[in-house]
C-alpha cells in the first residue's frame, strides 16, 4: 500500500530552527520527525511512501540514503511550483503511479494512530475517503466535524463547521491529518493546479455522501509550532506512548555531572557545562549551554553562554545568548 506524506511546507512557524534544516528533519526524541512518521506508516501496512516536496529532496537523502526507511520504500515528488494540499497529493500520486487505496499523512503530525485500523474502517464503510478525527477541549478554535450514521467504526461526515461559536459546535472532533483515499478522489483534483484538500475537495466528497471519519483517542499532536514541537519531544519521556519513546540524553552528548536536568532531552553532540539548570527543554543536536546558565521551557539549537538565563525562548543554530544575558519569550536570532 502506498502513502503520500505532505512535507512541502517551509516550517515558518518553527523559525529560526528551520532556517538551516527542513522541518521534517527536526528530531523528535533523537530521531527525525519524518522517520518516526514513516515507521508508523510501515507498522500500519504501508510499503511505499512518496514524499510530496516543495523543495529539493537532497536533505531527505541524507536520512534515507538507500531510499528506504526500514521495510518501507521512499520516493520523492518535487512540485515545480506550490500546489497546495490537494494539488500536492495529486502530483505525488501521479508521480508514484498510485492506482489503489492509499494513505495521506501530514508530515508534522505525531500520533499513535493505528493506520491499519483506519484503513479497515474505511473499507468496511465502503467510503471514497476516510479521515482520522481526534477530540479537542476547545473546538471553537478549529474546524470541527459532524458525524452521522456512526456504527462501531467510521461515521459518515455530514458537514465541516469552521471555528464554530462556543456552544454551537456539532462536536468536538477535528481533522487529525491522516486520510485514506480511493483513487477516485484524485479525479476530483485538477492536475498541476493549486487546490486545497480541505476547502475544495472535502466539500465535494461530503456532498456526495462518500466521506467518512474515524474518531480515536490515540495520542495526537501537531508538532509544527514551537510549544507543541517541544511537547512532542518531552512526551516521549513519560512512557505513555505506544510505540515511541527515547532516552533523555543522546549517547554522544556531553552533560557535566554538575549540571541539573529535569524533564529535558539532550541531542547528539550537545554540550552542557557544570552548574547549569535545564528544565522542560529540548537541547537540539550540537547545541551548547555554558556553566551556571539557567534554561527553562525552551528550544536550544545554538549557544547559551555561561551565566545566561533563557526562559520560554527559541535559540536557533546561529543564535548566541551572550555571557550573563537574559532572554525570555523571544527567538534568537529573530525569524526572517
Amino acid at each position: 500500500m502506498h502513502a503520500v506524506v505532505l512535507v512541502g511546507g517551509f516550517g515558518t512557524r518553527l523559525r529560526p530552527l528551520t532556517e538551516q534544516i527542513p522541518k521534517p528533519m527536526l528530531p523528535i526524541g533523537h530521531i527525525p520527525m519524518i522517520e518516526r512518521l514513516i515507521r508508523r506508516l510501515g507498522r500500519g501496512g504501508v510499503t511505499d511512501v512518496v514524499l510530496a516536496l516543495g523543495f529539493k529532496p537532497e536533505p531527505f537523502h541524507a536520512v534515507f540514503p538507500d531510499d528506504r526507511c526500514g521495510d518501507v520504500r521512499v520516493t520523492y515528488a518535487v512540485e515545480p511550483e506550490p500546489l497546495d494540499t490537494a494539488g500536492a497529493i495529486r502530483f505525488a500520486a501521479d508521480a508514484a503511479g498510485i492506482d489503489s487505496t492509499f494513505v495521506v499523512a501530514n508530515g508534522d503530525v505525531m500520533t499513535d494512530l493505528d493506520v491499519a485500523a483506519l484503513v479497515d474502517a474505511h473499507r468496511s464503510a465502503g467510503a471514497e475517503a476516510t479521515i482520522h478525527l481526534t477530540a479537542v477541549d476547545d473546538p471553537s478554535a478549529f474546524g470541527v466535524v459532524e458525524l452521522v450514521d456512526v456504527g462501531c467504526g467510521a461515521g459518515r461526515i455530514a458537514q465541516f463547521v469552521e471555528k464554530p461559536d462556543p456552544g454551537s459546535e456539532p462536536s468536538n472532533l477535528i481533522n487529525a491529518g491522516t486520510y485514506v483515499f480511493e483513487p477516485a478522489v484524485l479525479e476530483l483534483i485538477p492536475a498541476d493546479d493549486r487546490v486545497s484538500i480541505e476547502r475544495d475537495t472535502f466539500p465535494k466528497l461530503v456532498a456526495a455522501g462518500s466521506m467518512y471519519g474515524l474518531a480515536t483517542d490515540d495520542y495526537w499532536i501537531d508538532a509544527g509550532v514551537p510549544d507543541l514541537y517541544r511537547a512532542a519531544n518531552l512526551d516521549l519521556l513519560g512512557g505513555g506512548r505506544i510505540h515511541d519513546g527515547c532516552e533523555p540524553i543522546a549517547p554522544d552528548a556531553h552533560v557535566d555531572p554538575g549540571a541539573t536536568l529535569m524533564n529535558t532531552i539532550v541531542g547528539s553532540g550537545a554540550v552542557i557545562e557544570t552548574g547549569t539548570t535545564v528544565v522542560d527543554t529540548v537541547v537540539l543536536p550540537g547545541a551548547f549551554i555554558g556553566a551556571r546558565a539557567q534554561v527553562e521551557s525552551s528550544l536550544v539549537m545554538g549557544r547559551v553562554e555561561a551565566d545566561a538565563t533563557v526562559i520560554e525562548a527559541i535559540i536557533g543554530a546561529d543564535g548566541v545568548v551572550a555571557v550573563g544575558d537574559h532572554v525570555a519569550y523571544d527567538a534568537v536570532p529573530s525569524p526572517t
